[in-house]
Parts: structure tokens; sequence; C-alpha cells
């Protein structure tokens, strides 16, 4: 007997621990035509209770041969997945037996290693995209852009798109997931990079052709009622052909928006400026100074193709903010080289779209002050702000600002 305060050292495992341990895994490995469920079961309770005293090795052993077995326990498989990410892999990228809430809870227990795996299984069910979305690691999200057997859930792309803020990587994989909607693409727009930005527009730019032509009729009868609906009213802004705001040119000290911007490239873009070419342009205060504000300028691209500006006013709207035009050899510079690259490469009709959704959504009743990322996942049952696009695009442009 040892003496008090000693403690015993652990058995080591003889032949017959050894034996019985591989006879139990050759068991419940066999295939369904050979064991009931409910001896299988049994069984796996029994190795479960051995494996919690044997080796890394024979835990290996037993996860490789559970790898892809469906009707493994899946109490014991759980275990496993838990255990040293060298065991936990081979079932986390292969079995099938494991359930979303599986996957869920194990998402929150296991490391980094062990999320990247989960995020590429050959299926990613929504529930497990969220949860991966909400607390995995850069590099796990990003596994999980790029597995196409990823079912992304909107709300997955809404905390996605939110974490992109700050984690950039996200946006150049997220802008090729077929679940992107364009309200999301379009908040995201204001902080991807140069090339992500291109095929947001390109991909979500639409003309508006079928929906102008479905609701011609609509225009007349909004006229006759002399536009005092209000929901009829800001919802034709967003289909009609017409860009400028012809009644603010009526009272506006310039001319024409060509005037504005004419003087605003002498004088700089003061904010009383600003406003003014917002105006003129048909766009809300928010929306011109997002866009005037933007380091990267393809806002000014899109807003002078959509209000039907000719190319030399790009390039006096860029001079009024006191940007670099020119190298000293007299050339454009890079930067606003590409930014004329997409005033070439947008129709005027799908500029005037991708206007439309950023002072739609911009303008949104939402005050960045009260919205953050957590918010996304508070609406109430119902509620407005929980189905609008516009609303919710607010939320992801101004909710970590």
């Amino acid at each position: 007997m040892n003496e008090p305060g000693v403690v015993e050292p652990p058995v080591e495992s003889g032949r017959a621990r050894n034996v019985l341990l591989r006879r139990l895994i050759d068991y419940v490995a066999m295939p369904a035509s050979r064991v009931a469920p409910q001896d299988r079961s049994m069984g796996g309770d029994i190795l479960l209770d051995m494996l919690f005293h044997s080796s890394d090795e024979e835990r290996l052993l037993c996860a490789r041969r559970l790898a892809t077995m469906r009707e493994a326990p899946r109490r014991l498989i759980r275990y496993l997945a838990q255990c040293d990410f060298p065991i936990a892999e081979p079932l986390l990228r292969e079995n099938p037996a494991f359930s979303s809430s599986d996957l869920c809870n194990l998402i929150e227990k296991v490391s980094p290693e062990h999320r990247r795996v989960i995020a590429q299984r050959k299926t990613v069910e929504p529930v497990v995209c969220d949860q991966l979305a909400r607390v995995g690691e850069l590099e796990a999200v990003l596994d999980l852009l790029n597995n196409k057997g990823a079912d992304l859930s909107e709300h997955a792309i809404d905390l996605l798109i939110s974490r992109s803020r700050t984690e950039t990587e996200i946006c150049s994989a997220l802008v090729h997931r077929l679940e992107l909607r364009p309200a999301q693409g379009m908040a995201m727009f204001w902080w991807s990079d140069e090339k992500t930005r291109r095929k947001i527009l390109s991909r979500f730019a639409a003309d508006r052709a079928e929906m102008i032509e479905m609701c011609s009729d609509v225009f007349a009868m909004a006229a006759e009622e002399n536009w005092q609906d209000p929901v009829a009213r800001k919802t034709l802004q967003l289909i009609e052909r017409r860009q400028r705001n012809r009644a603010a040119i009526e009272k506006s000290q310039f001319e024409s928006l060509e005037e504005a911007i004419t003087t605003a490239s002498v004088a700089g873009t003061s904010p009383e400026y600003a406003q003014e070419i917002g105006y003129l342009a048909g766009i809300k205060p928010v929306t011109v100074a997002k866009i005037l504000e933007d380091l990267g300028g393809e806002g000014l691209a899109v807003i002078c193709k959509a209000t039907g500006l000719k190319r030399k006013y790009l390039q006096l709207l860029w001079t009024s903010l006191r940007r670099p035009l020119e190298t000293e050899e007299g050339e454009p510079t890079e930067h606003f080289r590409k930014v004329q690259e997409v005033y070439d490469i947008l129709s005027v009709a799908k500029a005037q779209t991708t206007l439309r959704y950023w002072n739609w959504s911009l303008s949104s009743a939402f005050s960045p002050t009260q919205v953050d990322a957590a918010a996304l996942e508070e609406d109430e049952a119902n509620d407005e702000t929980a189905f609008s696009s516009a609303r919710r695009t607010a939320r992801l442009v101004f909710g970590t600002s």
C-alpha cells in the first residue's frame, strides 16, 4: 500500500486491454448489416470509456476507422472531434454523421485548426456557416467562402460583410459568392479594394429597362395625384430614367450641374458646393458626402456617368477635390486613369441604378450612432428594419464606423 499523500502511477495497459480496445473499434466500425443500432450504441459507450484512458495513438486509430462511417456513435465521434487536431482532423473533414447542431457546438469549443477543417467540409449547412461567420478566425472564414459546398445564409453574409470592414481580405472572397445580394455588395463597395469594386459594379449594376417599361403608366398616375403619396414618390424615383433634379436647378445659384462642377474645380469643393452638386444630381447630402470623401474615386465616375456628364467633368470634379491629376510627364496618374476606366465601362442606365441604390440605402432612416453589428441579430419579428434592404445596407455601411 502506498504511503499517505503519494499518488499511485497509472497502470500501463496490458495485452488484454490493447486487444479489447481494437476489438471494440472493429465492432463499432462494422457495417449496418452486421450490427443493430442499439448494439452499436452500447459498444460505442463502452469504447468511449476505454478511450478516456487510452493513448493519442489509440484515439487516432479509432478516429481513422470511423472517419467515413455514417453510423458511427455520435457521442463517441463528438469526443474524438474535440481531441488534439491530428486525432480530430479525419473525422471533422469527412464524417457525415455529425449533425449541424454537433458542428455548431464543436465550433465554440475547439481550436482554430479544427474550425478551418469544419469550414472545408464537403457540405457545410447554413446554420454551421452562421456560426463560423460569427466566431471563426479569418483563415476559417476564407476557407468557408472558398468552399463551393458551403451554403451561406443571408444572415451569414451580413455578418461577414460587417467583419469585412476591418478584415478586408474577406471582400475579395465574398464578392464571388452567388449568395451575395446587390444591397450587400453595394454596402461592401465602400471599403473594398479597386479590383473588388469593379467586380461589384459589373455584377450588380442593372439597367432597369424592363422595370421602367412595366411601370411607365404609373408615372402619369402619380403626376395626376400631384406626387402626394411619399411611398409611391420614393419608389418611382428609384425606377425613373431621369437622374438630375429639375426642381433643384430652378432654385440653384448655378444654371446647371456642369456649371456647379466647373466653379468647384476652381474654388475647391466646400461643403456648400458639395451639397449643391448633390441636389443638382438628384441625390441626398449623405450620399454625395460619402462619394466625395471616398478616396477610391469610383463613386465620382458613377455620379458623372449617371447624370450624363461628359468625360471632362469627371476630370473637373477630381480637380475640385484637389487630388493629383497628372504625373510630372503630363500623363494621367494611375489612380485617375483607373477611375476614368470605370466611367468608360459603365453605361448611363447602370450607373444610375448604382447611384440610386446608394442614395436609397445611405439616406435610410438609420442613425449611424445607434447601429452596431450586433443589432443585425436583434431585429424584432416582422420589424421593417429586419427586411428592408435599404435599412440593412445602412446598418452594414454605418454599423461599425
